[in-house]
């Protein structure tokens, strides 16, 4: 069974980096697209970056291009979101999602992904 645990949130100065951490196990990694959302406190949640399985396609909402890069490690089981020069509007719970492949990338990091971690809070203060 597919289990997600994401880790790596915390509270930064705005300028910043954080890097988040989805470690996943009880599935073959690289079947399986991994993307990261987020929900800020009284919004919708909204796709922040994903990243294909084993075509490794990525997507970047425009809010964090430039300065978010996602990345997978397959031996370790795991996907990263190195977050720098964070700003106070990048505050929210982050949460890993997966999705079974074959998907279109771009789509499903707009539309959601089938299953979902715990969520890592991140504060960014001014």
């Amino acid at each position: 069974q597919l289990q997600l645990v994401d880790s790596g949130g915390g509270l930064v100065q705005a300028g910043g980096s954080l890097r988040l951490s989805c470690a996943v196990s009880g599935v073959t990694f690289n079947y399986y697209a991994i993307g990261w959302f987020r929900q800020a406190p009284g919004k919708e949640r909204e796709g922040v970056s994903c990243i294909g399985g084993t075509m490794s396609t990525t997507y970047y909402a425009d809010s964090v291009k430039g300065r978010f890069t996602i990345s997978r490690d397959n031996a370790m089981r795991t996907v990263y979101l190195q977050m720098n020069s964070l700003k106070p509007e990048d505050t929210g719970v982050y949460y890993c999602a997966a999705h079974l492949e074959p998907v279109h990338v771009p789509t499903m990091c707009l539309t959601g992904m089938e299953h979902w971690g715990q969520g890592t809070p991140v504060t960014v203060s001014s």
